[in-house]
Order: structure tokens, then C-alpha cells, then sequence
């Protein structure tokens, strides 16, 4: 499973690529793995609309939505079923 790092972190890490530092530079320095600081930066352009795609948030919701649907399909499946005894 992969390491999760506080949001600090995740900030500061792409605060210091922004400052003009390499991300191979910032991640040997910070021992993250270069992949991650990628993916953070694309997560932050998506974010702040620079680039396209499902922001954090959006993100956030649509797995809630999923989590609910499912629960409602589990509880319609119990009444279905109940019904036919």
C-alpha cells in the first residue's frame, strides 16, 4: 500500500518544485519517490482548473454517491427479497 503524507507535506514538496528545484532534486532530498511528486502536481493543476478532470472534491463525492447507491441496492435487494416470502 502506498505511504500517505499529511497535506503539509504534499505542499511544501510542490511549493519547492514551483521555486524553480527539479523534482529528482526534491525527491532524493525528501526521500518521495519522483512518481508521487507527479501525481501531486497533476492533482493540483486539476484542482485549481488548470487542467481537466475530477477535483479532489468532485472526487470525494462521487465515491460517497457510489458508497450510497450501493447501500440502497443492498436494502432494495432485502426488501425485494422479504416480499416474496
Amino acid at each position: 500500500m502506498p505511504k500517505r503524507y499529511p497535506s503539509e507535506f504534499r505542499e511544501r514538496v510542490l511549493s519547492l518544485v514551483s521555486a524553480g528545484r527539479s523534482v529528482a532534486q526534491v525527491a532524493s532530498d525528501l526521500g518521495v519517490s519522483q512518481s508521487a511528486i507527479y501525481k501531486w502536481r497533476d492533482r493540483q493543476l486539476v484542482d485549481s482548473g488548470i487542467k481537466p478532470g475530477l477535483s479532489t472534491a468532485q472526487s470525494a463525492e462521487l465515491v460517497a454517491a457510489r458508497r450510497r447507491i450501493r447501500e440502497l441496492e443492498a436494502e432494495l435487494d432485502i426488501l425485494r427479497r422479504a416480499s416474496l416470502r
